[in-house]
């Protein structure tokens, strides 16, 4: 059975493992898409990912000395769908030959515990490649709900890779007059299509002083970019007493983020969102598995466009050759799919 592994920084192959045993309470899952997620993912790639070299301690929750994972790292990936093909005796729902989404890794098949999966069935009809945008769309969610969106709200998404558009569309549909920031023309044109009212390149200059041309400033800003710079440019553009969502994965030294300036004198409220919880003010109502069903839910109504950000769907075999595009040439790709069934 096939699997992705990285075998140490920059290099990835895909090898074989044995199937695993079915086990009660349990589902076989057979793969049929796979999707990258570029940035927690890139980070295994390229080995900056903090628990690569920090331990994580989950009662304390903080990193301290030590190693949580190692080279060689297998099965990484957050976006599955794929067809139960085998149910323990135990397990009615879901049923076997139910399309599913979860999470299982890039693998070609998986026995996965049938209650993470009950409410994961694809409707009738609807496209399988669906199905592996159930994680990110839940991030993009996540941080919409973070920014606390009123009808009205002059809202900057900074980032618009995947996530930051799904950010976009799902902060226009909260009510929010949406401005999204990149630097690639071809995302900011989709940004458009989806839905947001203005879009600014950020090699042209400063976000900051553009919104403070029609305005005090943004009321909140989602950043997506996951630099330190995109950080502190996020800082200075919302308005006193606004607020900064920061929703990127920041690697190493925040070389670039200065915290006496704006974020001092302007009373800036940095809130961090990060998809292992929701908001704490949010979370008597909502939690993960609410955010992943509900966009869900909006993508099989018709009103997110999931599939428009699907750039490239590749054979798992070229698996190598799509983690090098992504981490040399990420501008040119969105959401990057591995196709499984030609693999069993």
């Amino acid at each position: 059975m096939r699997v992705i592994t990285f075998q140490e920084p920059g290099k990835v192959r895909v090898s074989l493992e044995p199937p695993a045993d079915l086990v009660p309470g349990s589902v076989r899952v057979r793969t049929i898409y796979s999707g990258i997620s570029a940035g927690t993912e890139l980070t295994a790639y390229r080995g900056t990912n903090p628990y690569l070299n920090r331990k994580w301690d989950t009662e304390r929750r903080l990193f301290v000395e030590g190693q949580t994972h190692g080279y060689p790292l297998t099965g990484w990936g957050y976006q599955e769908v794929g067809e139960v093909v085998e149910a323990a005796p135990d397990v009615a729902d879901p049923p076997i030959g139910s399309l599913v989404w979860g999470i299982w890794g890039h693998r070609a098949e998986a026995v996965v515990p049938a209650d993470r999966l009950v409410g994961h069935a694809l409707p009738p009809g609807a496209d399988p490649l669906t199905g592996v945008f159930a994680r990110v769309g839940a991030i993009a969610l996540n941080a919409v709900h973070a920014a606390d969106v009123h009808l009205g709200d002059q809202i900057a998404i900074f980032g618009q890779g995947v996530i930051g558009l799904l950010a976009t569309r799902l902060a226009v549909l909260s009510g929010a007059r949406v401005v999204a920031a990149d630097s690639i023309p071809e995302r900011l044109e989709l940004a458009r299509e989806f839905g947001a009212a203005e879009t600014f390149d950020v090699a042209s200059g400063s976000v900051a002083e553009f919104m403070r041309k029609r305005d005090e400033g943004a009321d909140t800003v989602i950043e997506f970019s996951g630099s330190h710079q995109g950080l502190h440019e996020a800082i200075r553009t919302v308005r006193k007493g606004g607020r900064v969502v920061a929703a990127g994965f920041y690697q190493g030294d925040a070389i670039g983020l200065r915290l006496g300036e704006e974020f001092h004198h302007n009373q800036v409220q940095l809130v961090s969102s990060q998809i292992g919880g929701v908001a704490s003010w949010l979370a008597h109502r909502w939690d993960v598995e609410r955010l992943q069903r509900t966009f869900m839910a909006l993508v099989h109504e018709g009103q997110v466009d999931a599939l428009r950000l699907i750039s490239e769907i590749m054979p798992i075999e070229r698996a190598p050759e799509a983690f090098d595009l992504l981490d040399k040439h990420r501008h040119k790709v969105l959401q990057l799919v591995f196709r499984f069934e030609e693999s069993q």
